[in-house]
């Protein structure tokens, strides 16, 4: 992807346009394989990458329940399961798959130049 080209985020963007400002590097593109996870803290912020069905997403990296380190968990196609109590998140939304009305944070990602970028907002 160039970066003359609007990014394709596979989460919810809301329709507000991102800021070119507020991307930062991550991680080299090829250290995620499919079917895992990595924590990153892009300026200070715990964040989990997870890659599924060739699409990078980026979630909070700490449980909605007790903030436990998501990372800790496993993945398991879309889902991420908390390695402390083994509540469950889609990576596509951040919500918990038990209740929706909960869930954690999830952010854009792009890829340029084999580099991963996330966008706090």
């Amino acid at each position: 992807m160039t970066s003359a080209q609007e990014p394709e985020f596979p989460g919810k963007t809301g329709g507000a346009p991102i800021s070119a400002l507020n991307w930062t590097y991550v991680l080299d593109d090829a250290v995620l394989p499919e079917g895992h996870m990595a924590p990153v803290f892009p300026l200070g912020m715990n964040v989990v990458l997870a890659r599924v069905g060739g699409a990078v997403y980026a979630v909070a990296g700490k449980c909605a329940h007790m903030a436990c380190p998501l990372s800790a968990g496993r993945l398991e196609g879309y889902t991420i399961i908390c390695g402390c109590h083994d509540w469950r998140f889609d990576v596509r939304t951040g919500r918990f798959l038990d209740a929706p009305e909960l869930g954690v944070s999830v952010y854009p990602i792009k890829i340029e130049a084999g580099k991963l970028f996330v966008n706090l907002g």
